[in-house]
C-alpha cells in the first residue's frame, strides 16, 4: 500500500487541527507527522493505523492514487501550453 501523505494532510486540516496538535494527539513528533505528510517518508504500518484512528477514517482513505492518475495530474499542472526555446 503506498500512502498519499498530501491526503493525509488534507484529512487533517478538515479536521481542523494543527500539525503540532494532531501529531502529539496520535503519539508521534510534530517532525515525523510533517515528513509523513510531504511524501519524504513513509510510515510504518501501526503508525498510519493511528493517523487513520485519529482522522477518524478508514486506511484505506489515505492510500495513494495510481500512478496513472497522478501522472495526468502532474501533466495538467505543469504543462504550459507553449513551446519553450532553448535555455540560455
Amino acid at each position: 500500500m503506498q500512502v498519499d501523505g498530501p491526503r493525509i494532510r488534507q484529512q487533517r486540516e478538515r479536521s481542523g487541527r494543527g500539525l503540532r496538535a494532531f501529531a502529539e494527539s496520535v503519539g508521534i513528533s510534530p517532525s515525523h507527522l510533517s515528513r509523513i505528510e510531504r511524501g519524504l517518508r513513509a510510515p510504518q504500518p501501526e503508525v498510519l493505523a493511528v493517523i487513520a484512528e485519529g482522522l477518524d477514517c478508514p486506511i484505506e482513505q489515505l492510500e495513494g492514487a495510481n500512478n496513472d492518475e497522478r501522472d495526468d495530474h502532474r501533466l495538467a499542472v505543469h504543462d504550459d501550453g507553449g513551446t519553450r526555446g532553448p535555455r540560455p
